[in-house]
């Protein structure tokens, strides 16, 4: 992981690998790297750390942005410590390939060690270099340069994205995926591979999303695919739906912080042709279940991993409640280690902000090979996960930069009230006026969001008073739980600072050990079935003397004794409320690691999309 760029064409080589690199920053990353061809060699840039020391290499070097054809990366570690001789691209023994690499190569020390038998010297830890080796491997017994990396994946076990140059194919750039996203970009002006659209926006709309097992050859005119055999595909491009304007900051500080401010609209995209009145049945056209499968369906089982993980658990509640019908909510990481528990009477439902998450998509191919029906949550329609689907639900959030996710969590908690409320109504398991109250609350739920995030003082007072603490405990019960559990994440995504969520009737069975006078709690209670037990578990805390923060819409006069801060949100039905009592806490995490002066992008050692097991 993380990044891949590469460009064939006339156009300035260097500042398009470098701004292609840029736009791909927020997928996290530790080191970075360019190669080019130039003048019948291969010259290769690396530098640890940010872009900007990859750029400050790269200064005074006018005369290699005439350079015809290059490839770059910017790298997360997963073998070999962050450092540039780690740092991609990596070169072939004899200097006759070089290359980019996403993934991770499962079967790479037995392949080193052959390759050493054979006179091959590693100079890295990582498992990308054996790579290079051994396409130069497969060079001794062919001409043929496709025919050489074609040679080379057949003995790759695992996952890889890659940008291949031959020093001795100064016109062709290579390009090969499997189980990790990869494209090509054509336009007038050359053509691109990347392994994100944002790096091509800005130069071309027409691109090919390469399928496993597929190598695309790449001149600046002219594109061929093949299958891993060398068959030529037809493949037709398609067009990029997102402007470049989706990965400007808007005057804001930082995208994060766009971006939650952003929700409101995203909810109403989300909503969109789905649900205009309360009164009309809702739609969701690529959702497809019909009375009879629902009649056959014996359970209901969701995959995703972190933030997603967090509306999955929300989720499982809406339709246990709404339908009846028993729901399980695995770790993607998780699931495909064990027996696989799935056949044709089950419905498996897998969420993921990028659906390029290899741990959901190698869950949902094991769930699928059982028979289950695939329904997929997304952000991205065009990824692997929504290829693979029977059903699709695209969530409809814009690009997202920012590595901790804000707007993409609502819009999959959206689409799971969607959802729920469907299958209800396909169902008739609830009454008919009780959907179209809920519908109507839907509707209602932007403007409450936009009530929110215009009143952020206490927030941020708050974040002030509480941001050099080292823990935080954050609790609730029923379908706020996996509220509790996504403050903390987010708190410790952005902030760094240890915090733990925990149902709150948990927290006398071990955690109160923990509490005293430095201990911040955050409790999520808001008028409903749990409302006073979560008061309760509360005031022991604060007999405890717990510094205690409240997210409530309630305007119960006992909280003032327990709370030193409240922090308001509109009144909604309990149901509703996951939507609302998200915000405050998103917003907590973010002014909290903004006054420590942390990186809220693109915290450390953490990547977007996750496109490794």
């Amino acid at each position: 992981m993380c990044g891949i760029v590469g460009y064939i064409g006339k156009e300035p080589l260097i500042s398009f690998l470098l701004n292609g690199l840029s736009k791909l920053e927020y997928r996290g990353y530790d080191s970075a790297g360019i190669a080019i061809h130039k003048q019948d060699s291969i010259k290769v840039f690396k530098a640890q750390g940010k872009l900007d020391n990859l750029r400050s290499l790269l200064k005074g070097n006018e005369e290699d942005e005439k350079a015809f054809i290059g490839i770059g990366h910017i790298r997360w570690a997963t073998h070999g410590v962050p450092n540039e001789i780690n740092a991609h691209p990596h070169v072939s023994f004899e200097n006759k390939v070089a290359l980019v690499h996403n993934g991770i190569i499962e079967n790479y020390k037995e392949l080193k060690e052959e390759l050493t038998v054979k006179g091959f010297v590693f100079q890295s830890q990582t498992d990308t270099e054996v790579i290079a080796h051994l396409i130069e491997d497969c060079l001794k017994d062919t001409k043929d340069f496709g025919h050489a990396l074609r040679c080379a994946l057949k003995k790759l076990d695992g996952a890889y994205a890659l940008g291949v140059l031959f020093k001795e194919d100064p016109e062709t750039l290579y390009a090969a995926k499997k189980n990790a996203p990869l494209i090509v970009g054509l336009s007038d002006k050359g053509n691109y591979i990347a392994s994100d659209v944002p790096a091509l926006l800005e130069y071309t709309k027409k691109v090919i999303y390469l399928n496993d097992l597929e190598v695309a050859e790449i001149k600046e005119n002219s594109i061929k695919i093949t299958d891993i055999e060398g068959k030529i595909l037809n493949r037709k491009p398609e067009i990029i739906p997102w402007e470049p304007i989706s990965i400007n900051k808007m005057g804001y500080k930082h995208f994060m912080l766009k971006e939650i401010h952003e929700q409101p609209d995203v909810i109403r995209q989300t909503l969109f042709n789905r649900l205009t009145n309360q009164t009309d049945p809702i739609k969701l056209d690529e959702v497809k279940l019909t009375e009879e499968s629902l009649k056959n369906l014996k359970r209901i089982q969701i995959i995703a991993c972190g933030t997603s993980l967090h509306a999955a658990l929300v989720g499982k509640y809406l339709i246990e409640e709404f339908i009846g019908l028993p729901v399980d909510v695995e770790a993607s990481s998780e699931y495909i280690y064990k027996r696989v528990v799935s056949d044709k009477n089950s419905l498996t439902i897998g969420v993921s902000q990028s659906g390029e998450t290899a741990d959901t998509i190698t869950a949902l191919r094991l769930a699928k090979e059982k028979g289950s029906h695939i329904l997929v949550i997304t952000n991205r329609p065009d990824s692997t996960m929504a290829r693979d689907a029977d059903s699709l639900l695209p969530i409809n959030a814009g690009f997202e930069v920012s590595v901790a996710a804000t707007k993409s969590y609502t819009a999959q908690l959206l689409a799971f009230y969607l959802l729920a409320l469907k299958l209800a109504e396909i169902n008739k398991s609830l009454p008919a006026e009780k959907l179209e109250e809920y519908k109507k609350e839907l509707l209602h739920l932007p403007h409450k969001v936009e009530m929110i995030l215009n009143h952020t003082e206490e927030i941020k007072k708050c974040a002030i008073k509480f941001n050099s603490s080292k823990d935080f405990i954050f609790i609730a019960r029923g379908i706020n739980y996996p509220v509790a559990l996504e403050g903390a994440l987010k708190l410790k995504e952005i902030s760094y600072i240890n915090a733990t969520g925990y149902p709150a009737g948990e927290l006398k069975h071990g955690p109160i050990a923990m509490l005293d006078k430095t201990m911040p709690v955050v409790a999520i209670l808001v008028p409903g079935k749990v409302f006073e037990k979560v008061l309760s578990n509360s005031e022991e805390s604060k007999a405890r003397e717990a510094r205690m923060i409240a997210v409530t819409s309630s305007d119960d006069k006992k909280l003032e004794s327990v709370f030193k801060y409240i922090l308001k949100v509109p009144q909604t039905d309990e149901i509703f409320s996951p939507i609302l009592t998200t915000i405050p806490l998103q917003l907590l995490a973010y002014y909290i690691a903004e006054f420590l002066g942390k990186d809220v992008d693109q915290p450390r050692n953490l990547a977007k999309s996750v496109t490794v097991e």
